[in-house]
């Protein structure tokens, strides 16, 4: 078995490089990380695993290539780059890097909750137009943040938060446990957190999960974060 690095940049390939090991399937490194979706044929040349870190693979593309059996993403969100569903139909099987950027997430998320609550952008526009604002801001500590799926991510968040004297409620589609994480029914969750933050994979269930009715049933001035997908909320 043997594969190909299709869209390697310098610093990745270094990295590949350093993490060979002894009984590895043989793979080659394409040194070319502005590959076009139409590519994949040509760079694999028959191979059976296609390592990707950003390039497009369309259904339609991956059936001219033969005998590709697996993708390896370098990441989770696979789905923004092609259609694991499909692929798996012609035999091709897709895989994510567990964890991957689990706490980088996470610490966006965070940024982003604390940006808003101190209202940070606003203030920095109007301090850099001269202007000395005296708005109300909200104190995170003892308020409750609400976690709409707990993955890896969720986890994260959680552990931070807690740090920081919030409370945590998550919901998640099946049973989970965490420490310092109560775990309650969607709606609650959206009536009761000053802060909601979204951990969810982008579906067919999820897809527009937040919908009007969902949206007016939230506190008002709730902080919204959304480090998933953005078709999850209706927009």
């Amino acid at each position: 078995m043997h594969g190909v690095f299709v869209d390697a940049n310098d610093s990745l390939a270094e990295i590949f490089e350093r993490q060979r090991k002894a009984g590895d399937p043989d793979m080659r490194v394409n040194f070319n990380p502005n590959i076009r979706p139409e590519d994949w044929p040509a760079i694999l040349v028959g191979a059976e695993i296609g390592v990707v870190d950003h390039t497009a693979l369309p259904t339609d593309v991956a059936k001219q290539c033969a005998g590709l059996k697996h993708v390896v993403f370098l990441g989770t969100g696979a789905r923004s780059y092609m259609n694991p569903e499909e692929l798996a139909e012609l035999g091709i099987s897709v895989h994510l890097i567990k964890g991957y950027g689990d706490t980088a997430v996470a610490e966006a998320a965070i940024a982003l909750m604390w940006a808003s609550a101190r209202v940070i952008p606003w203030m920095d526009r109007e301090m850099r137009a001269g202007n000395w604002l005296r708005e109300d801001a909200m104190q995170l500590t003892g308020k409750t943040i609400g976690l709409i799926g707990f993955g890896g991510i969720a986890a994260e968040v959680a552990r931070i938060a807690l740090g920081t004297g919030m409370k945590v409620i998550a919901w998640n589609r099946s049973p989970k446990s965490f420490p310092g994480v109560e775990f309650v029914g969607l709606e609650r969750l959206l009536a009761e957190s000053h802060v909601i933050s979204i951990h969810l994979l982008l579906n067919d269930e999820t897809r527009g999960l937040l919908s009007r009715e969902k949206i007016a049933g939230m506190r008002k001035g709730v902080i919204l974060v959304n480090t998933a997908r953005g078709a999850i909320v209706d927009e």
